[in-house]
């Protein structure tokens, strides 16, 4: 399908939008469970690969056990 605009210039269709029901899209879940020194390093790391900014992470919550916190992230990731 092609789109016309009202000068006459011919364009072409958009890319598919990206939704969760999009299957070359899908959502992973991660998880880091340690000492808030050690998450912090691993978050960094992760950052400096350049496979999440640290602000995409959830903030250290703790896990009941002494000295340990979690994050959380949800990436998307194009699966083609």
């Amino acid at each position: 399908m092609l789109l016309y605009l009202t000068s006459g210039i011919v364009m072409p269709p958009l890319s598919p939008v990206l939704t969760p029901a999009n299957p070359q899209f899908e959502s992973i879940h991660h998880s880091l469970r340690g000492s808030p020194s050690a998450v912090q390093i691993t978050v960094q790391t992760l950052h400096k690969l350049h496979y999440a900014e640290p602000n995409d992470w959830s903030r250290p919550q703790p896990t009941g056990q002494a000295g340990e916190v979690i994050v959380v992230l949800t990436k998307r990731l194009r699966l083609a």
